[in-house]
């Protein structure tokens, strides 16, 4: 269970708090950006990914967990059929938060939370991928530049493995006549084991 909040809740009680979230939430999907409070921009976030992440499984089990929280069908039906698609190919950050200057009548914090809409392109997300993958490689390749401890006894077992498998690759040739002299002598008895049955 997640950690509540530090301070004051958004309303009055809880369930007052989950009512606000609820009609911000269906507020942001029907508008799809709206200026609030930076704290509650802050507080619709989550609510608002935990909605889309739900849409986006679009089965009928989801949607009637969303019609928990966002109460109009309307808002449903639009969040599951336009906003859901558009969010396929994104693995989350569905919404931005971008602040705003001040309210003018009690200077409290203003922010714009807006749904993320643009394409996710896979340009990007291979270059990201790339990008982390040489991050990863970096630390690795100084790590191979320094030789250990372990590193010369590993050197050190393969010369000596390397001496065994020389001497190894000489006798089978020393041994390759004999072997050959045997196999010929078992090929005559069984031609001779032949001709007399």
């Amino acid at each position: 269970m997640p950690t509540p909040s530090k301070g004051p809740r958004l309303g009055g009680s809880p369930a007052h708090e989950r009512l606000m979230l609820a009609n911000l939430a269906t507020a942001l999907f029907e508008h799809e950006e709206i200026r609030t409070t930076e704290k509650r921009a802050k507080r619709l976030r989550p609510v608002a990914e935990k909605l889309i992440t739900q849409a986006k499984r679009g089965d009928l089990n989801s949607r009637r967990k969303a019609m928990e929280t966002i109460r109009r069908k309307d808002i449903i039906a639009k969040l599951f059929e336009e906003l859901a698609p558009k969010f396929a190919e994104r693995s989350g950050g569905y919404t931005r938060i971008v602040k705003l200057p001040n309210r003018k009548g009690d200077n409290a914090p203003m922010a714009l939370i807006s749904l993320v809409l643009e394409p996710v392109s896979p340009k990007q997300a291979v270059v990201k991928e790339a990008e982390k993958a040489t991050a990863k490689a970096a630390p690795k390749d100084e790590k191979a530049d320094e030789p250990t401890e372990t590193d010369e006894t590993e050197a050190t077992q393969d010369d000596a493995s390397d001496a065994d498998e020389a001497a190894t690759d000489e006798a089978p040739e020393a041994e390759a006549p004999e072997a050959d002299a045997e196999e010929a002598s078992e090929a005559d008895a069984d031609e001779a084991s032949d001709k007399d049955a």
